[in-house]
Formats: structure tokens, C-alpha cells, sequence
């Protein structure tokens, strides 16, 4: 395809914002990356497909960073999301927003996007799935580690204790200190196993340990939403 052709490609809104008199600086996710695009005549009905969590078929032109958005169309069912299943939603847009580099195709991020909504407009319960989409996201953008050996390459320990060195790995220590995780609540972390105690609580430890230097210290404002009464 010739560089001066328009792209067709799968995308979801990830965040919207006026530009100028009647247009819209968005953010989507595409199988190609995030990209930024404006979105002209979005009083109008451009406007009301540009929302988070509709599937859409976006043409996007241009060959710099800010793109024109030029054919917009459903491409599928939306996921509707209410309560804390929408601030999950929203949360996930976010992470997305200050993680993925623009214009780095992630398609298995993508992917698994697309079927997190779904999940979360079914009911499923919200801690199981947010973990497995920070977990699946940081591994895709190389900042992954295992669960089940440590930094040296060691077996994790069920009754140890360990530490994460986060641009290494898991490192056994031998002294009670903050924010130490039990060997145990690793491994059933490793196989997914949500059922054993401790495990989601500590799995979301984890993930803030390891997301927090990526995120440059700015805390997410949507996890605000999950504290309001």
C-alpha cells in the first residue's frame, strides 16, 4: 500500500477532547499502536461513534504523528460498562494512554483490550481481570518478569520472601521489610490461581510496584473513581 493512501484499521477511543471551534483531538487504540488524530465535524454524528469502548473501522491519513481522522464507522457491538465496571474501563484507557509509545504496533495488546471490555460487560469479576491486562501489557512492552524463578534464575520458594527489583525481577531476601511479597502468593500468581489467599491482594501490590516507575511518579487519575463513595 502507498504511503499517501489512507489506512483502514480496528480502533477504540481512548480519550477525546475539544480542538478548535467544532473538532476533537482523539486518542485511539489501533492493532498499529496508539495514534492521535483529529476529528473533524465532531458535533455531528462522527462525534457520537467517538466514544470509549465502541468498536470502530477508523481511516486515518497523514504520515506525521497528528493524523486526520477521515472515514469513521461502527465495527461491531459496544460494550456497555457501568459502575466500577466503568471505572475499570476507564482505567484501563488511561494506562494505555501514558504506557504505549504512539505509533508501536501492539496487536496482542490490542487483542486482549477488545476482550477485557467484553469481560467486564459480562459481569466477570474486576480484579482477576485487571491484573491479567497490566501483566499481559507489561510484558508485551518488554518490561515483563517471570513469577515463578527469580532474578538469578532460581526456582521462587513457597515459604520465602522476595523483593521486586523492578528492572530485573524477583529477588529473595532474608529480613522482614516493606513491601515484601510471600513466595506462595507468587506462585499462585504465576498459574493464575485467583482462589488462593492472598493472591489478588497481593498481585495488586505487584502491579503497582512494577507500573510506578514507568509512570514517571504522575499518579492515574482514574483510580481516584475507585475511592469516591
Amino acid at each position: 500500500m502507498s504511503p499517501n493512501q489512507p489506512l483502514a484499521q480496528s480502533a477504540y477511543v481512548l480519550h477525546s477532547r475539544a480542538y478548535r471551534e467544532s473538532s476533537a483531538l482523539v486518542d485511539f487504540l489501533t492493532p498499529q499502536g496508539r495514534l492521535r488524530a483529529v476529528l473533524r465535524g465532531a458535533r455531528g454524528k462522527a462525534g457520537t461513534l467517538a466514544r470509549p469502548f465502541v468498536p470502530l473501522e477508523v481511516e486515518f491519513r497523514g504520515r506525521g504523528e497528528l493524523k486526520n481522522v477521515g472515514r469513521m464507522e461502527s465495527n461491531g457491538v459496544a460494550a456497555w460498562l457501568n459502575g466500577e465496571a466503568l471505572f475499570s474501563g476507564l482505567y484501563l484507557n488511561e494506562l494505555l494512554i501514558r504506557l504505549l509509545p504512539a505509533e508501536d504496533p501492539h496487536p496482542a495488546v490490542f487483542d486482549h483490550y477488545a476482550a477485557t471490555l467484553q469481560a467486564l460487560a459480562e459481569g466477570r469479576p474486576l480484579e482477576p481481570l485487571l491484573r491479567s491486562f497490566e501483566w499481559r501489557l507489561l510484558d508485551d512492552l518488554g518490561y515483563g518478569f517471570s513469577l515463578d524463578t527469580d532474578l538469578h534464575g532460581q526456582p521462587i520458594a513457597a515459604d520465602g520472601l522476595y523483593r521486586l527489583q523492578v528492572d530485573a525481577g524477583l529477588e529473595q531476601v532474608y529480613q522482614l521489610q516493606p513491601g515484601l511479597f510471600n513466595g506462595v502468593e507468587l506462585l499462585a500468581m504465576a498459574e493464575a490461581d485467583w482462589t488462593a489467599p492472598g493472591a489478588l491482594a497481593a498481585a495488586k501490590r505487584l502491579m503497582r510496584q512494577a507500573l510506578a516507575v514507568h509512570l514517571g511518579g504522575r499518579p492515574l487519575v482514574s483510580r481516584e473513581l475507585f475511592r469516591k463513595p
